[in-house]
């Protein structure tokens, strides 16, 4: 058993949560409604039990270090644990599921296939208060929410990189398949200039992106998928694009299959071990799990 001197109370993880989240001791001190030197004095007894800086400190405030980037994910997920108790316990004993459920999604995922998930939660569970969040799917994207404890399940492209993430649980959706989107009644599309976004040809599509000789690099690069598509659908290009942004082309996009065996993503859901054993957790997973899917997706078995 670790002793009761390293031991960090709740209330110490709140300061801790507070200074990253406000950036300085100030301005967490009057979102906690402590003092200054209150705020100062709790991290400094929190850097002294484990041993390590949290903060960097400066004139313009406090950034955590990558030891205090750790502590305030773990920070903020053992408190939202702690939140959850009173639920977890009322709905062991009622079978009601209430409170708030916290979910990142990437924006294509949540435009298409949330709607449908939160409409039956709702309808099962209408205490419950789901608070979806658009995270763009770049570096650690929704995982590394779940991770940094702000999101309590990530709606991620499960690659390499999401399961380096450590200590998350990850389980495939579906597959999600790529195609061609290009002006329509354009004779030869792929013979256009590439348009593309910086979330596309994630570890996922890229050995068979390598495997086309008849793809250009990109002449345009955005930060929107929907911009990619109203780009083609103007005559800029051509983009090959996953299912889901495909749903509802815009006016004058065309969509073409890419052959018998096109690039896909896996899609699937990220969590925490704890988290996963919760009943808002679970009662979202359920309803993923059996939510009917849109054209161009593969249940995961």
């Amino acid at each position: 058993m670790p002793s009761v001197a390293t031991e960090l109370a709740p209330q110490e993880l709140r300061v801790l949560v507070a200074v990253a989240h406000e950036g300085g001791f100030t301005a967490a001190a009057a979102s906690l409604g402590l003092t200054q030197s209150a705020v100062s004095h709790a991290v400094r007894g929190c850097e002294r039990k484990l041993g390590a800086v949290l903060f960097e400190r400066g004139r313009g405030g406090a950034t955590p270090t990558p030891a205090g980037e750790r502590v305030v994910g773990h920070a903020r997920r053992i408190l939202r644990l702690l939140e959850l108790l009173p639920a977890e316990a009322r709905a062991t004993e009622s079978a009601r599921i209430a409170g708030p459920l916290r979910i990142a999604a990437f924006r294509s995922v949540a435009a298409q296939l949330l709607p449908a998930v939160l409409t039956r939660l709702a309808e099962r569970h209408p205490q419950l208060t789901p608070e979806v969040r658009i995270v763009r799917e770049i570096g650690r994207g929704t995982a590394g929410e779940v991770a940094d404890g702000r999101a309590d399940l990530g709606l991620a492209t499960l690659d390499a990189d999401t399961a380096a993430v450590p200590g998350l649980l990850a389980a495939p959706l579906f597959t999600e398949s790529y195609a061609l989107a290009h002006p329509a009644g354009h004779p030869d599309p792929r013979s256009l200039p590439l348009v593309d976004w910086d979330e596309n040809c994630g570890s996922y599509t890229r050995s068979w992106w390598g495997r086309q000789d008849w793809i250009p690099s990109a002449t345009i690069n955005v930060a929107d998928d929907t911009v990619v598509l109203s780009l083609a659908a103007q005559g800029v290009g051509m983009a090959i694009m996953p299912m889901l942004t495909l749903a509802n082309p815009p006016q004058g996009l065309a969509v073409t299959d890419l052959g018998p065996r096109p690039p896909t993503r896996q899609v699937g859901y990220v969590t925490t071990p704890e988290l996963a054993r919760t009943a808002a957790v679970r009662a979202a997973i359920r309803e993923l799990r059996s939510v009917p899917l849109p054209p161009g997706l593969t249940r995961a078995r």
